[in-house]
């Protein structure tokens, strides 16, 4: 398989994974906004609320993928893979502020009863903890393989759900059968705060990688390996890897003989580079940059120094 080709079964993936998501999220969101009007529920408002949250952000998710692929261009050299943090930051923004505006409305309503739910909402609710468990191994799997932020944050998102919606299957049944009717409003608190919490998380994740932060520790050491067993290759000097999306770009400084040609110099980087993209998917592009050997440098020191005595020899002599 061409790199080009696996590159584009990542995405492909990715993509399927989020449509998904967007849709079972979207008759999860609608079936217990439904459920939380008609029983006056504020855990399962707050529970709908988080789900739709979810819509927006596979949407923004989906948008920045297909941006995601589009090639360079003048004005954006390196791709546009940076759109996927960009938007996450933005959608994660939005959700802590929907949760919050929840959380004010509970606490405005805080001390009025609740109603106790049929038992169809609770089924809802119980219905709700399995499926977003199966979505999280799911889309979890696919972003391990995918090497994607985005992916990962969504698939823990899909697990901090199904604690929510555990949280509201609790509140609903100590509603229904232990006339606890203030369960009911510190279960959408709790849903809440545990959206805010991953919401927050995932803003600074993004902002950790628009900021050029080095990948993972393992994946550049196995780049560095990979480079340095090249042939012609006598050291890897420095080595910088940036995540971008999916995706990740290198730059590296390539230590080889220092006599050799300029020529021979540039087929050894040529090769690196050809090698770390075909080796590794997930490599968007990759900067070569030559250094002489360190071992080569005393002894072009050694021939300054000659020459320079040999100069002031001859200087002297006339």
């Amino acid at each position: 398989m061409s790199p080009a080709q696996a590159k584009a079964d990542l995405y492909r993936d990715a993509t399927r994974v989020l449509w998904i998501g967007l849709l079972i999220n979207t008759l999860l969101g609608v079936v217990k906004l439904t459920g939380g009007v008609m029983v006056g529920s504020f855990a399962l408002l707050s529970d709908a609320v988080n789900s739709l949250g979810d819509v927006g952000t596979s949407t923004a998710l989906l948008g920045a993928m297909w941006l995601a692929q589009r090639p360079a261009d003048n004005e954006h050299p390196y791709g546009h893979t940076r759109a996927e943090s960009v938007v996450g930051l933005g959608v994660a923004v939005m959700v802590a502020v929907s949760a919050l505006l929840v959380g004010w409305e509970t606490m405005r309503y805080w001390g009025e009863p609740s109603q106790s739910p049929p038992i169809w909402v609770l089924i809802v609710a119980a219905a709700n903890v399995v499926i977003k468990e199966v979505l999280y191994r799911y889309t979890a799997s696919v972003g391990e393989r995918s090497n994607s932020l985005a992916l990962s944050a969504s698939a823990w998102d899909h697990r901090s759900d199904a604690f929510c919606s555990l949280a509201v299957l609790v509140g609903l049944l100590l509603v229904r059968f232990g006339d606890f009717g203030i369960a009911d409003k510190v279960s959408a608190l709790v849903v809440v705060a545990a959206i805010v919490v991953s919401a927050i998380k995932l803003c600074f994740e993004c902002g950790h990688e628009m900021m050029d932060a080095q990948a993972d520790d393992d994946f550049v050491k196995d780049v560095r390996l990979a480079a340095a067993n090249v042939a012609g290759v006598a050291a890897i000097e420095k080595l910088f890897v940036r995540k971008t999306g999916m995706e990740n770009l290198v730059d590296i400084h390539v230590q080889v003989d220092g006599e050799m040609s300029v020529a021979d110099g540039h087929r050894i980087g040529h090769n690196v580079k050809k090698q770390l993209l075909q080796r590794f998917h997930t490599i968007r592009d990759v900067l070569v940059h030559l250094e002489p050997h360190a071992d080569d440098e005393p002894a072009s020191e050694a021939r300054s120094v000659e020459s320079q005595t040999s100069i002031a020899s001859k200087s002297s002599s006339s």
